[in-house]
């Protein structure tokens, strides 16, 4: 690290696949051909993915979620304040907080109530169908979790959000209209979203990768864009 310099800070979540998906790599190239600026990498290993991830003071219909709020408060009020007496600097740049699947869920939620903590969000096959009722419970579109707090939020949070899912990333269609789950709930936190104020391609980007699965080859095939857009040179 440059001490004169201030960078920005990804907080990624489900650090425990780095490894597998090669993170090493894809920054060194994404640096090495001036895809993004230089940014710090925080991956953090989960524990237990079904409880530390989810939506804040909210349980899922089979109770899971439990240990959210402990996982927000350990980054906000933890982790942050401690990594930066471990890297001896005062600040960063920006903070960005992402993840895949269940993750990405998690990195949405966290980003979506502390705003004046995080600038930017990234979510790779979120599962926003997290829900109140199972489907055999008379589950409607209207017990999506996630939905709901972004339709109930008052005030749009000042944050630029990105999101991406995978043609292929299942078969599942709850509602037999021809679309996946994974992108017609994503779909659907878009309308949201634009209901709230965001506008696409401003502080809304979306990508539908054809072909790409529920998978860390199809995340880190798309992490570099994901890179490019976050902290773009």
């Amino acid at each position: 690290l440059d001490a004169n310099s201030t960078y920005p800070l990804l907080i990624l979540n489900d650090g425990q696949d780095i490894q597998s998906i090669q993170m090493k790599l894809i920054v060194e190239e994404v640096w090495n051909k001036n895809v993004c600026k230089p940014f710090i990498l925080l991956a953090l290993h989960a524990k237990k993915r079904s409880e530390e991830y989810g939506v804040a003071n909210q349980l899922d219909f089979k109770n899971r979620g439990k240990l959210t709020n402990a996982y927000t408060s350990f980054i906000t009020l933890e982790l942050l304040p401690q990594l930066k007496q471990y890297l001896s600097i005062d600040k960063f740049e920006e903070i960005a907080i992402a993840g895949f699947s269940l993750g990405g869920l998690s990195a949405f939620d966290i980003g979506w109530n502390h705003p004046d903590t995080f600038s930017k969000v990234g979510v790779f096959s979120g599962s926003f169908w997290w829900r109140k009722k199972d489907l055999n419970q008379g589950y409607t579109d209207d017990d999506r979790i996630m939905h709901q707090v972004v339709r109930n939020t008052q005030t749009k949070p000042n944050i630029k959000i990105w999101l991406q899912c995978g043609t292929l990333d299942e078969t599942l269609d709850r509602n037999n209209n021809g679309i996946i789950d994974s992108i017609d709930d994503t779909l659907d936190i878009i309308k949201e979203l634009e209901n709230k104020g965001f506008v696409k391609d401003q502080d809304l980007f979306y990508s539908e990768v054809i072909g790409g699965k529920h998978t860390l080859e199809t995340y880190g095939m798309m992490l570099p864009y994901f890179f490019n857009w976050a902290f773009k040179n």
